[in-house]
């Protein structure tokens, strides 16, 4: 089987459609998939509920989803880049479920392992806790919190051999590990493409049978949010 595509588009293509849950890797923007993220948005299909820590900022990222309103619904952690996903969500045009960053993370790693709720001690006594069931175990209280799977994830890892084997970069890695798990479909975005046997077990994060579609961008943008740097 062939899981290699020539480019972002084609990969997306019979994949993407209205009304879907997309789960996308990064963290800020270190570790997103630039090129799966811009395809997306060139599919122009709409009314997404999108499962990310972040929305990117708004020219960059899923960012660029909110400028098209493509994003009926986001579930993450983090807003504080994106004025525009600010703007939507206090003019009442984009739903918002706040997820703390751990949550969110065993959210799609429980998703991925078939394992469908859990109990956290996150949240409980807070607006995150409300509606949900909470539960005593050894005298403290737990929040239940749903496990998340998604219809499309969108993945970038550094390096992936032909099979869908993947090895993600530094933080990069971040999110992008779980994300794989949960998606029913997880399309790869990677740096370097190599064949079979040539990454060490061993050096593995992800096995190829949570990949589905690889596509190679060898030269992508990597763009910082807030460079910093000190005088000398």
């Amino acid at each position: 089987m062939n899981k290699v595509y020539p480019d972002a588009a084609s990969a997306l293509a019979g994949i993407v459609s209205d009304g879907q849950t997309i789960a996308v890797g990064g963290f800020g923007l270190c570790g997103i998939p630039e090129a799966l993220i811009l395809a997306l948005r060139n599919s122009a299909v709409k009314q997404l509920t999108v499962i990310s820590n972040n929305a990117g900022v708004d020219d960059f990222g899923l960012g660029q989803l909110l400028t098209t309103r493509q994003i009926k619904k986001m579930i993450s952690s983090y807003v504080g880049e994106n004025k525009e996903f600010a703007r939507q969500y206090l003019a009442g045009e984009l739903e918002l479920e706040f997820t703390p960053q751990g949550t969110l993370a065993e959210k799609l790693r429980a998703g991925g392992s078939g394992i469908p709720a859990f109990f956290t001690r996150t949240g409980v006594g807070t607006i995150v806790a409300e509606g949900k069931e909470v539960r005593e175990f050894d005298g403290e209280q737990y929040v239940m919190e749903r496990s998340l799977v998604a219809d499309v994830s969108l993945v970038k890892a550094y390096m992936a051999d032909r099979a869908g084997n993947l090895v993600y970069r530094k933080t990069a890695r971040n999110f992008n590990p779980n994300v794989a798990m949960a998606g029913k479909i997880t399309i790869v975005e990677v740096e370097k493409l190599v064949e079979v046997g040539e990454i060490d077990p061993d050096q593995v994060h992800t096995p190829s049978i949570f990949v589905h579609r690889i596509v190679v961008n060898a030269t992508p943008e990597k763009r910082i949010e807030q460079r910093t740097v000190r005088t000398n």
